[in-house]
């Protein structure tokens, strides 16, 4: 009996293993039993980021929550980093056979539940999007071509190059304008240190140069999205969203108020109300 026990844990340690390693660009962790949501966090933000939603989700929900290859200490990937992460993504979905799929994203991760929907994928019934855009690049860059954006570029070379208290000083930077909360601006600095620091540069460079807006056409399911208000206001988010999401034949656009980027904490309470409420209506 103990001999049988011991081979059924061996092969199932195997299967596990195999598992993980013909996804290397992802790394995931299931919670939960019921229609299956997958959670997929902001650039260089680990999966245990949504543990506390996770946690109130998986009585009902079966949460497949990822990490991206590089991030929250995971190892690094080649590249291009994105397209791997995108591919790898779909894979799961699609050979786990997640019938019924809710995707959250949030940030980078809204952008690829955004391509994933985009594609003839049979299993994704809704998409949920937190501040997040289909073209991140065009709204940061003036006159905005993909083709001009390459991994070898000066600003790239220059942030390679920091020593990590010039690159801390700059997450340090970054994460006060993401949060209203000076504990989550912390916990944003520390999720970029920790970051290999190729996978942010130029995986920064690959989220950039994506862009998705043409490919809305393609979505058939039900979108939600779920915006900070901060620090642009209320009038100029609904234009940025609507200038965006303009080839999307339809959607919900809900307005955190006083939140900004990381809006699921800094209104953790609304947040969690409005994804009931997104899941109910499905």
């Amino acid at each position: 009996m103990m001999k049988t026990t011991l081979l059924m844990i061996a092969l199932m340690l195997s299967f596990l293993t195999k598992a993980q390693e013909s996804h290397p660009a992802i790394h995931v962790s299931i919670k939960g039993q019921g229609d299956p949501i997958v959670f997929i966090p902001g650039f260089t933000v680990p999966g245990n980021s949504w543990d506390p939603i996770v946690n109130e989700l998986a009585t009902n929900y079966e949460c497949h929550t990822i990490t991206l290859a590089g991030f929250g200490g995971k190892p690094p990937i080649d590249f291009p980093w994105l397209a791997r992460v995108n591919s790898a993504l779909d894979d799961y979905i699609n050979q786990n056979e997640l019938e019924n799929a809710t995707i959250i994203g949030h940030s980078l991760g809204g952008t690829i539940a955004t391509w994933l929907a985009s594609r003839d994928n049979q299993y994704i019934s809704k998409i949920i999007l937190v501040d997040a855009l289909p073209a991140a690049g065009a709204l940061m860059i003036p006159n905005f071509n993909p083709d001009h954006l390459v991994y070898n570029s000066p600003f790239n070379r220059q942030q390679l190059g920091m020593k990590e208290e010039d690159f801390e000083n700059l997450a340090r930077g970054m994460a006060q304008g993401m949060s209203l909360q000076p504990a989550t601006q912390k916990r944003i600095k520390d999720w970029i240190m920790l970051a290999d620091r190729e996978t942010y540069v130029y995986g920064y460079t690959d989220y950039l140069k994506l862009d998705l807006r043409e490919e809305l056409r393609n979505i058939k399911v039900p979108v939600t999205i779920i915006a900070a208000e901060m620090p642009y206001g209320k009038e100029m988010v609904k234009q940025t969203y609507q200038n965006q999401y303009a080839n999307l034949a339809q959607y919900d656009l809900i307005i955190a108020h006083q939140a900004a980027h990381f809006l699921m904490f800094d209104q953790a309470e609304w947040f969690m109300q409005q994804l009931h409420q997104s899941l109910a209506n499905q």
